[in-house]
């Protein structure tokens, strides 16, 4: 027998040969399949590359502290530009190289109707000091200030006498009224407090002892 005279070969699942239809579409079916196989490899290579890419910009990209990489505010420009809105001058202390601030506002129009000059101070040991001078404010807004702490005692650093707030040995987590000393000086009630160690709360409040005085302070 010719090999064009062969019959078709059986089909082990049919028992017998294909017909041309069972033979059209056993083939359309392994072209459907192979074109899913590969739609299913391209996702994967493509996710795979995706993972890379990735991989490469979290590697490449620095990263750090925003806070500690962000540059200084400067509050004494701040305070300038503010200066006359309020009863008393706005206090910017001159600290020695190594301090820097992170943040400075004049705060109006706030829901306890009380106006005040804030600066945010990152101290050269990386502890933080916020001082908040209130205008016209009152011992409620004071005590809110500092957390509702009890007095500790008084401290005189410079001529100025400081009401102490000590709360870094209480148990609880303090926040950032860790520590906290305030004071009044013409119309202005005065809150220094952070988490930083007692000679550098000296130093700001040194820092502010002249214009406090000047204010009429104690």
């Amino acid at each position: 027998m010719s090999p064009r005279n062969k019959p078709p070969a059986v089909v082990a699942e049919l028992g017998r040969p294909e017909t041309p239809e069972e033979t059209a579409a056993r083939k359309a079916q392994n072209s459907a399949n192979h074109r899913n196989r590969q739609t299913v490899n391209n996702l994967v290579f493509s996710l795979l590359a995706t993972v890379a890419l990735v991989i490469v910009i979290v590697l490449v990209v620095p990263r750090g502290n925003p806070t500690a990489s962000a540059p200084p505010v400067d509050y004494a420009t701040i305070a300038q530009q503010a200066q006359g809105a309020e009863p008393d001058p706005l206090l910017v202390p001159e600290l020695p190289s190594g301090w820097r601030s992170n943040s400075a506002e004049l705060r109006t129009k706030t829901a306890d109707k009380v106006d005040s000059w804030y600066i945010g101070l990152l101290t050269p040991k990386g502890q933080f000091i916020g001082i908040t001078q209130g205008f016209d404010a009152n011992e409620s807004w004071v005590a809110e200030q500092i957390d509702r702490s009890r007095i500790a005692g008084t401290r005189d650093i410079d001529g100025v006498r400081w009401d102490v707030y000590d709360n870094r040995d209480s148990g609880s987590d303090a926040g950032n009224v860790a520590y906290a000393l305030t004071t009044t000086a013409g119309r202005s009630s005065v809150v220094v407090f952070g988490t930083a160690e007692d000679s550098e709360f000296r130093t700001v409040a040194s820092a502010l002892a002249g214009q406090l005085e000047t204010l009429g302070g104690h």
